[in-house]
């Protein structure tokens, strides 16, 4: 077993604009019409878009592994959540999504089967969609400043 640990930081500036601190720094934001001033993606996308780049970044690992001739990957995601227990409107319910699907346009010559076959292998590959699937200790802790 290689266990690595992936770090990242992030802070909190004016209105709702956070500065991601990674290998690539980037702005989560809101939309201005929920109060911020939509310079990037907001949490929920970023947590999206991470499953499709995980799609992706699978797609082209086990593409070169196995030699195969993938012209491309394209990946659509979607996911449904209640906003009224985000906003703190109702407790009932979860803030999370309650479902999440992805769409993966694959260029390729396979057979359908053989798509669903590779498919199948980026997903049990893919650690955002392990996350996500799965139950993960998360621990959340004050530090001083």
């Amino acid at each position: 077993m290689a266990i690595s640990t992936v770090k990242v930081g992030a802070t909190m500036k004016d209105k709702f604009r956070t500065e991601i601190h990674c290998s690539n720094p980037f702005v989560v934001d809101q939309p201005i019409a929920a109060g911020g001033n939509n310079e990037g993606p907001n949490p929920l996308e970023v947590f999206l878009s991470s499953l499709a780049a995980c799609i992706c970044a699978l797609a082209r690992i086990i593409s070169n592994q196995r030699r195969l001739k993938i012209r491309g990957v394209q990946v659509d995601v979607e996911g449904d959540l209640d906003k009224d227990y985000l906003m703190g409107l109702t407790s009932e319910g979860r803030a999370g999504f309650t479902e999440i699907r992805s769409y993966v346009k694959i260029d390729a010559d396979m057979t359908e089967e053989e798509k669903k076959e590779y498919l199948h292998e980026i997903e049990r590959r893919c650690p955002i969609a392990d996350n996500m699937a799965n139950t993960t200790k998360l621990f959340a802790e004050v530090v001083k400043l």
